[in-house]
């Protein structure tokens, strides 16, 4: 591995030291500071010239500080003559703003793709795009991985029968149905609909859901209010208990609390993010790590062996 080096933002040290151990590779070292109007200043200290160079950093909250880090850290290295550099991204932000919804608003995840791809990256490796089609915004390879071998691990490992998979929209339908068949569960849909950006209200459940374990499965949980609608209309139609299994533990504004306060006994998600204090200690969150899948595909990259067999 001595063509080899792996580099980290400030988003995610701990996914990132987990990955590192995995791989049995050091942490480059890379310094980060601000100046005081808040500009943000990288210093790599490790030569990389003529070295693959991976940098782990996911864009979450504040996710334009973290985006402009990453933005700089790739700048940096591909100033210093890397050979290749390949930006690791667990969590992509922005890819909620996939497509215009309005007159005059931008597509915002094709500006983030073209401000990877501009400052130097020559490959992108993330997980569970919000949309599949941001793949198509780069004009460089991008591996899109995926939770769902270690979410389904737990599952099998945490609950027995009666179990039923459930969409909480029509969009999350096709994700679903990929477990529901894996589990061989049942599957349920929660018709939503929104009336504003992180409002929604739930309507009803297409499916059987009667005395039976719901899963509710979504790539995110942001605000939790689709989340926690849904719990209350699962209970509702007689399931059982209510569980539920996403990527990524975003977590904004009111959603642990919202988390807390429902009918909901337990949020398993992974580590794409990490978890702030409230979260932690909220003893209804369980995080599944994902820093050896994670590893797996960066070695497989660097070899040039595929990534796709991962979730075969």
């Amino acid at each position: 591995m001595s063509d080899f080096l792996i580099f980290s933002g400030n988003s995610n040290p701990k996914l990132a030291k987990s990955i590192s151990t995995y791989l049995n590779v050091p942490m480059g070292g890379a310094k980060t500071s601000t100046f005081s109007d808040g500009e943000v200043q990288i210093e790599i200290k490790d030569n990389v010239r003529s070295k693959d160079v991976f940098i782990i950093q996911s864009t979450c909250q504040p996710v334009n500080d973290n985006l402009v880090e990453l933005l700089l850290m790739i700048d940096a290295v591909k100033r210093a003559s890397a050979r290749r550099i390949t930006a690791v991204i667990p969590y992509y932000g922005y890819a909620r703003q996939d497509k215009k919804v309005a007159p005059r608003v931008p597509i915002s995840a094709k500006l983030v793709a073209d401000l990877l791809t501009t400052s130097g990256a020559t490959r992108v490796i993330t997980m569970d795009l919000h949309a599949g089609q941001i793949q198509g915004f780069f004009n460089i390879p991008v591996d899109n991985l995926f939770a769902a071998p270690v979410l389904l691990d737990y599952i099998k490992s945490h609950f027995d029968h009666d179990l039923v998979i459930v969409s909480p929209d029509a969009g999350g339908v096709e994700r679903a149905r990929a477990f529901a068949k894996r589990l061989d569960a049942g599957l349920a849909i929660v018709d939503k609909r929104r009336s504003a950006p992180n409002q929604a209200q739930a309507m009803a459940i297409i499916g059987d859901v009667t005395d039976k374990t719901a899963i509710i499965l979504d790539d995110m949980v942001d605000t939790a209010g689709t989340l926690t609608e849904a719990v209350g209309v699962l209970l509702r139609s007689g399931a059982k208990t209510v569980h539920a299994c996403c990527a990524h533990p975003v977590l904004s504004g009111p959603a642990v609390d919202r988390i807390v306060e429902s009918g909901l006994t337990s949020l398993v998600t992974t580590d794409t993010i990490p978890l702030n204090e409230r979260a932690a200690a909220s003893g209804k969150i369980t995080v599944l790590s994902i820093a050896e899948l994670v590893g797996e595909a960066i070695i497989r990259s660097f070899r040039g062996d595929s990534v796709t067999s991962l979730f075969v």
